[in-house]
């Protein structure tokens, strides 16, 4: 079966290369608020949720854009690790991965990068939360139970399912 939604095999450590180190970097800057460098711009805003401030929506905001481009490259580095072909691809993977998967993933990632890139102050808090039960039930679908291979059908005499 042909995998046309899948990147190749050699994007697989590409992936793992963008992810593991902006997750480091992630997480020094979630939970100890340390950044690594500075790096302010000015940003396009759809919506600027102030703490303390009043919200805007549509504007042109400064921005220390350090936390934004980690994130990209961490959801860029998580699709490309967990959606490329394995070396010896079975058919069997592919058409689970591709049927549970693959199209809420990547809807559920791309509401991420558009809250990543677009929504600022504490409205990106409240995004954030939402997309973390989304995620939760993507993640449902990673989980089953071992099943036994082809080779343990024939074996055993029951022939294949």
């Amino acid at each position: 079966m042909k995998t046309r939604y899948l990147f190749p095999n050699r994007f697989k450590m590409i992936g793992w290369i963008l992810l593991i180190p902006s997750t480091v970097v992630g997480l020094l800057i979630a939970l100890f608020d340390y950044y690594v460098f500075n790096l302010e711009g000015t940003v396009f805003a759809m919506y600027d949720g102030g703490f303390l401030e009043k919200s805007k929506a549509f504007v042109f905001i400064e921005n220390n854009v350090v936390d934004e481009i980690v994130a990209v490259l961490a959801i860029v580095g998580g699709l490309l690790a967990a959606f490329s072909e394995e070396k010896d691809e079975d058919e069997y993977i592919a058409k689970i991965r591709l049927e549970s998967l693959l199209w809420a993933t990547y809807i559920n990632y791309g509401f991420l990068l558009f809250s990543v890139i677009f929504i600022y102050g504490a409205g990106f808090y409240q995004v954030m939360l939402f997309n973390s039960f989304s995620c939760c039930a993507s993640i449902t679908f990673f989980i089953k139970l071992p099943e036994p291979s082809h080779e343990e059908y024939d074996k055993s005499g029951a022939g294949h399912p």
